[in-house]
């Protein structure tokens, strides 16, 4: 077997289980999930168990009936609108908003957001089933749907996007039924696994263009500071839902570029630490003042 189709066969992740152990291999995936999960939980234990931690959705909540929690992109929707939000939701909007600013907006997609799983299943499924990449799709249409969201509301006076956004969709759907919201997850899943890889997250999805935006400054960044002892495995390059992202601080050292995976597109979410079994990538605190759009030329 060649060099090439022994790293095209392997399972991401594999090695580094049985060198650092597989809680070490698997950590970051597993405390998202846990995340997600919880906030999920803790949204279902009001009307399940009369436990008010969350009340309300990922658009708008409040946390133990007094924070209140609204997302950015929805006060951006209501004002372009015409309409003036309530005091509340300035507040809360202004609190998640510096929340993401400051671990890096781009967590919710991958930490938080429940659309996650779903992407995140159709990828698994495709490196089990071993399909190839099939249609290409720019990652910049992601930025022209976000202004085309914004731009709606202008023109029709209605959050337009709320009606088919799957991020509330999912949790509306668990508590009063899917109906026809499981067509939309479905349709979701098998557009990731049969039509175009990561395309929801990583190529479609405004809700994630918009956290990329609120990304471009970040208190948490992951670096491939141990990049000399990369082996080439191309396991990081495997999980990353944005692999353009990593050509620059893990292969760039020669051109000047530095390790700080500084792409406003990252999700932090960890996959890269967990599956290098070289253990190149680590988490790095502090503020990174440039965040380029993309570290090297998008797909």
């Amino acid at each position: 077997m060649s060099k090439a189709m022994s790293k095209a066969s392997r399972i991401p992740g594999r090695e580094a289980s049985q060198k650092l152990g597989w809680w070490h291999a698997h950590r970051f995936l597993l405390l998202r999930r846990l995340t997600q999960l919880s906030v999920m939980g803790l949204f279902l234990l009001g009307p399940l168990a009369g436990i008010w931690v969350l009340k309300g959705n990922l658009s708008s909540s409040e946390l133990l009936g007094a924070v209140p929690l609204t997302d950015p992109l929805v006060l951006l929707q209501t004002l372009a609108t015409g309409h003036w939000p309530l005091n509340a939701l300035l507040i809360g909007s202004a609190i998640v908003l510096l929340g993401y600013w400051l671990v890096g907006g781009r967590v919710f997609c991958s930490w938080v957001c429940p659309v996650n799983l779903i992407t995140d299943a159709a990828a698994w499924l495709r490196m089990r089933l071993g399909l190839r990449a099939g249609s290409t799709l720019s990652r910049a249409t992601r930025y022209w749907l976000l202004a085309m969201v914004l731009v709606l509301p202008v023109a029709t006076g209605l959050l337009v996007w709320e009606w088919v956004n799957p991020v509330p969709l999912v949790l509306r759907g668990l508590l009063f039924g899917m109906g026809a919201g499981w067509t939309l997850l479905l349709a979701l899943l098998l557009f990731d696994l049969f039509v175009v890889e990561r395309g929801w997250c990583g190529h479609l999805c405004p809700v994630g263009a918009f956290w990329a935006l609120v990304n471009r400054v970040g208190f948490i960044k992951i670096s491939a500071s141990g990049r000399d002892r990369c082996s080439n495995c191309m396991d990081c390059y495997a999980v990353c839902p944005e692999r353009p992202i990593l050509k620059g601080p893990v292969h760039g050292a020669r051109r000047g570029h530095g390790p700080l995976i500084a792409a406003q597109e990252c999700l932090n979410c960890g996959r890269c630490i967990d599956v290098c079994a070289e253990q190149v990538f680590t988490l790095s605190v502090g503020f990174a003042v440039k965040a380029d759009n993309m570290s090297e030329k998008q797909q």
